[in-house]
């Protein structure tokens, strides 16, 4: 699919909404009364989509945004990067907050689309990335916010390695976690925790206890 179908298939398989956490942000999401919702991994392949992990306001980007949007001065000035984006939800949250400009950064093509539509819903503007950036300098970025991704221990040991690297450098890098199992036990700095509702069909509960993590230069 080219940049204008990958809009096209968003708009028409998801919704407009907002979150119970975060009612100042519209997503377009898959819910209940979506297509999407229901698709099949088999499906979404036949049509070449991959897992729509763009689709939904993940727990630990949640509370990321609501944490930034409660505390803007994390992000007023400043420059941004929204890691793993997927929804753009972090980063519109940061834009709202005050921050100076705003790279979200996603692999996924659909994510980019995804958060294209979701800035233009939300009137920010939010530069998407399509760049793998793990290992990468990132030079000129003030603060790197990361929702939940820490649910693949090869993801999570190599994410959590290169965010050290940068945050040894002085930015403040943030974690969002709502338990997953290879968040990193040291080398974290408690920052805030919210209650995030869920989702029975993505959690196997109705509420994710989410805590937000500086992490440290060392563990």
């Amino acid at each position: 699919m080219n940049n204008f179908s990958q809009i096209d298939f968003i708009r028409s398989n998801t919704v407009v909404t907002r979150t119970p956490l975060l009612p100042e942000i519209a997503l377009h999401l898959a819910t209940e009364i979506t297509p999407l919702w229901e698709a099949t991994e088999d499906s979404l392949k036949e049509s070449n989509v991959p897992p729509p992990y763009w689709a939904f306001a993940w727990p630990g980007g949640q509370a990321v945004a609501r944490l930034v949007l409660d505390r803007p001065e994390l992000v007023a000035g400043k420059s941004v990067l929204d890691f793993a984006a997927g929804t753009g939800l972090v980063g519109i949250a940061a834009m709202m907050a005050g921050a100076a400009r705003v790279q979200s950064c996603d692999i996924d093509r659909f994510a980019l689309s995804a958060i294209a539509l979701n800035a233009e819903s939300n009137g920010v503007d939010v530069k998407a990335v399509s760049a793998d950036l793990v290992d990468r300098p990132l030079p000129g970025i003030d603060v790197v916010l990361a929702g939940d991704v820490c649910y693949e221990k090869p993801m999570a040991d190599r994410v959590t390695a290169w965010l050290r690297a940068i945050a040894a450098t002085g930015t403040l890098v943030l974690l969002g976690d709502p338990g997953r199992a290879y968040v990193p036990l040291s080398g974290i700095e408690r920052v805030a925790q919210y209650s995030v509702p869920t989702s029975l069909e993505l959690e196997d509960r109705e509420m994710r206890e989410t805590v937000i993590w500086r992490l440290l230069p060392e563990a």
